[in-house]
């Protein structure tokens, strides 16, 4: 028998053994024979590749991997998982036939980033392979993003000086300690981000570009996952973006025109971490003043904070569209239409999520008012 052939059966006996059960027992059983034969390495890296890429034929994305490995697992999990995905993309970087989406190279080099597992003894190794894999077998299939369209392939998306300003503008509106300075650079981020989604939707209309919607993933995470969610949700409505919700595997995916959904990632992770750091000061004060009940005034703050941010925007979102006019005005329109029929497709069900568990009055108020210091300003008029 080959050496070849002697591994393959070391690794499907390990398969067997642990891949299919949930106990411990069974993880140690296939981590020793694993273990016991080094000339095994090469295929069980193969296989780990042969299991990524039938989580990207189920729907998910790199960082959609990534994000469920580092919520399930551990730190040594995702360095793992980040070596794998890279390693399955070299090897497949000829081979054109799956589709792969415009933001797919931006999360394969964020990996690079990623620092490579350590290798410890040869059972800890295949402990951790094992439980990786056990994982990336049992993915559920999912919305894939990335429809193949007729016509010129969609550019991958530019990181403009533009985005780099408002990146800029945001990084300094979560970092200064003065709300004045918070609210005036949250502001003009915010001014930066609706000229350069207009400049794209002016300029794909005159030069009758082949532009369409597309789709993104965006992590909502616990805890109070469901006030982040609607906080997402209101930040994709004012941008012209479609947000739904996945409870169970914590992300919502937003339906868009590119720049749009660039907008929507940005300003929501700025809020959410101006939200946080808020809740935070407001909580410090409220444990000052003899209050214990942290749990409570932290989701009611969130979810006040979330609807207010909310009320807001729509209400900005309203006098834009009043307020334009001339060649803006149907384009808009059509790119309205145009979103709304992408998520139809995507997701033919869904249902509405209530609010929950919102009983701190000190938390709602102090939520809300942290919202209204936000004060993200709604696109300005076209002159």
């Amino acid at each position: 028998m080959s050496s070849s052939t002697s591994s393959t059966g070391t690794v499907e006996r390990a398969f067997e053994a642990a891949l299919y059960a949930d106990s411990d027992a069974a993880l140690d059983t296939g981590a020793s024979l694993l273990a016991a034969d080094p000339a095994s390495d090469a295929e069980l890296t193969r296989r780990g590749e042969e299991f990524a890429a039938g989580a990207w034929r189920r729907g998910w994305q790199p960082a959609d991997v990534v994000r469920i490995v580092r919520r399930d697992l551990d730190d040594v999990h995702v360095q793992l998982v980040s070596a794998l995905i890279l390693s399955e993309s070299q090897s497949q970087s000829g081979d054109h036939r799956q589709p792969r989406g415009p933001r797919w190279a931006v999360q394969l080099e964020e990996l690079e980033a990623e620092p490579r597992a350590p290798r410890t003894d040869r059972f800890s190794y295949a402990t951790t392979v094992l439980e990786l894999y056990r994982l990336l077998l049992r993915l559920p299939a999912i919305e894939p993003l990335d429809i193949p369209r007729t016509g010129p392939a969609t550019a991958v998306p530019q990181d403009t000086r533009m985005l780099t300003r408002i990146r800029a503008l945001l990084a300094k509106a979560e970092a200064t300690g003065f709300p004045e300075e918070a609210e005036a650079l949250s502001a003009k981020a915010q001014e930066l981000m609706a000229r350069h989604s207009i400049d794209e939707a002016l300029l794909a209309a005159r030069t009758h570009a082949k532009d369409a919607p597309g789709a993104c993933r965006i992590g909502v995470e616990p805890p109070y996952e469901t006030a982040k969610a609607v906080l997402l949700d209101a930040v994709a409505g004012a941008n012209r973006c479609r947000a739904v919700w996945n409870e169970a595997l914590a992300f919502s995916t937003v339906v868009g025109f590119e720049p749009d959904l660039e907008a929507v990632e940005l300003l929501y992770t700025s809020l959410l971490v101006q939200a946080t750091a808020a809740m935070t000061k407001a909580e410090a004060a409220q444990r000052a003043g003899g209050r214990k009940r942290t749990k409570t005034f932290r989701q009611s703050f969130l979810a006040a904070y979330a609807h207010r941010i909310g009320d807001r925007l729509a209400s900005a979102a309203e006098g834009q569209v009043t307020a334009t006019e001339g060649e803006l005005l149907p384009v808009l329109a059509a790119r309205d239409v145009a979103v709304a029929d992408h998520m139809d497709r995507m997701f033919p069900e869904t249902v509405t999520t209530r609010l929950r568990g919102v009983t701190d009055a000190a938390g709602w108020h102090e939520g809300a008012a942290a919202a209204d210091r936000a004060q993200v300003k709604g696109r300005r008029p076209i002159p």
